[in-house]
């Protein structure tokens, strides 16, 4: 539960402002829009989708790596060559471990 207490010659707009900064870090508000109505299933899981190649692609944008291009077209699965989205680094690669060193070779 989050409390604000009013603090002497604090004007009211200041402590409800603090209130609202609090409950949108506790992520409240995210709370109850979600469950304001009901999603279906298969909107759930686009909006995952969506949600995890948002996150592979800030961190590959952390990482120095570039943002990977993006197209809204769906890909379709080639003989021979897997569906896969990510840069190929294998199909157990995740941007948040992943190693972030740069390692030089010497040619």
């Amino acid at each position: 539960m989050i409390r604000v207490q009013v603090r002497p010659n604090e004007p009211l707009e200041a402590a409800l402002r603090r209130f609202k900064r609090q409950c949108n870090y506790a992520g409240i508000f995210r709370l109850a829009k979600k469950h304001a109505y009901h999603e279906k299933s298969s909107d759930k899981r686009r909006r995952e989708e969506r949600e995890r190649l948002r996150n592979i692609v800030m961190a590959e944008r952390k990482r120095g790596g570039g943002a990977p291009v993006r197209s809204n077209k769906k890909r379709r699965a080639r003989p021979g060559k897997p569906n896969d989205r990510r840069n190929n680094e294998g199909p157990d690669f995740d941007p948040l471990t992943a190693d972030t060193t740069v390692q030089k070779t010497e040619a």
